[in-house]
């Protein structure tokens, strides 16, 4: 096998003429020289130089590497620049896939300051819901998945879904009820979920809505899901115009309003947890790195520019 430091000889020796001269200019000894060459020669099966006292010639097969280890040893040397602005952070690309209701808010800031202080890093960004964006990072799609959990699950379809990947906390965000804003509850400072036993339900994402199941079963009843979307802002309308009641989170509230809604929180109260999703590896990789604190700082002024009892980051 051909290695980097073989070809820096035989360029060299094509350049110099001489064992000696092409020592010189690479800071080895001749002997080390020659020794590197009978192990090229080893290694290839046959000769590639040949010596004649002092001066030594090419042979054709020593030329034809020659000739390639310049390409070689280019390609290489661009290669260890394009590493070295990638480690150094003057430039790289980051692919990050969010739920839709972060689009709006969090991740907009996380960009935003991402360009800021490193301006020379792109981000490809797309949407999906978990746990079809941790399929994507497992997929190598993606090196960042911003998701998210309710109170007593994860992100992902079970246990196994997480296994190899690292989930870090940066948000809790709590899930409020809204209402039109002439329902009988409306003027509530907050509402009892069973109290709502008999409405009809507006739903979100298939993982919202089962945790609407899960919450009406706890609080005693099935909720009559009549429509189901994933645009919050067809949400907030169809709750405008009287047909139904809706869990939204406290997240996307902050983008979202309508002036014939009311929001008011739920009891028992409901919370989830926005997490950022990678794997160990990835996480040692400067230019995701910087875009994983981009998005915690994010969630932290988040948390900061709310009541604690909306959102307040993880530890």
């Amino acid at each position: 096998m051909l290695d980097a430091a073989g070809l820096r000889v035989m360029k060299a020796i094509a350049d110099e003429g001489t064992f000696t001269a092409a020592a010189h200019r690479l800071g080895y000894t001749q002997p080390a020289v020659s020794q590197m060459v009978r192990r090229l020669e080893d290694r290839t099966g046959t000769v590639l130089v040949e010596r004649n006292g002092r001066n030594v010639r090419l042979t054709e097969a020593g030329r034809l590497l020659a000739r390639h280890a310049n390409e070689i040893l280019g390609a290489l040397e661009r290669a260890e620049t394009e590493i070295a602005a990638i480690a150094g952070l003057q430039s790289g690309h980051v692919r990050l896939m969010a739920f839709p209701s972060s689009s709006a808010t969090l991740v907009p800031r996380a960009l935003a300051m991402l360009r800021a202080t490193h301006p020379h890093i792109s981000v490809q960004f797309s949407e999906a819901e978990p746990p079809e964006s941790l399929a994507a990072l497992r997929a190598g799609e993606v090196e960042l998945a911003l998701a998210f959990s309710y109170e007593g699950t994860d992100p992902g379809r079970g246990e196994d879904d997480l296994a190899g990947l690292e989930v870090i906390d940066v948000l809790t965000d709590e899930v409020m009820l809204v209402l039109p804003k002439d329902h009988p509850l409306a003027g509530k400072a907050e509402v009892d979920l069973a109290d709502l036993a008999a409405d009809t339900w507006i739903a979100g994402c298939p993982r919202c809505r089962g945790h609407l199941l899960t919450l009406a079963g706890q609080a005693g009843f099935e909720p009559d899901v009549t429509f189901q979307t994933e645009d919050y802002v067809a949400v907030l309308g169809l709750v405008a115009a009287g047909l139904g009641v809706a869990l939204a989170p406290q997240l996307i509230l902050r983008s979202v309003s309508h002036p014939d809604v009311v929001v008011r929180p739920v009891s028992p109260p409901s919370r989830r947890v926005v997490q950022v999703v990678t794997t160990p590896d990835l996480r040692r990789v400067q230019t995701v790195a910087v875009l994983l604190d981009a998005l915690c700082q994010s969630a932290r002024d988040l948390a900061a520019s709310s009541s604690s009892t909306v959102a307040t980051p993880v530890p």
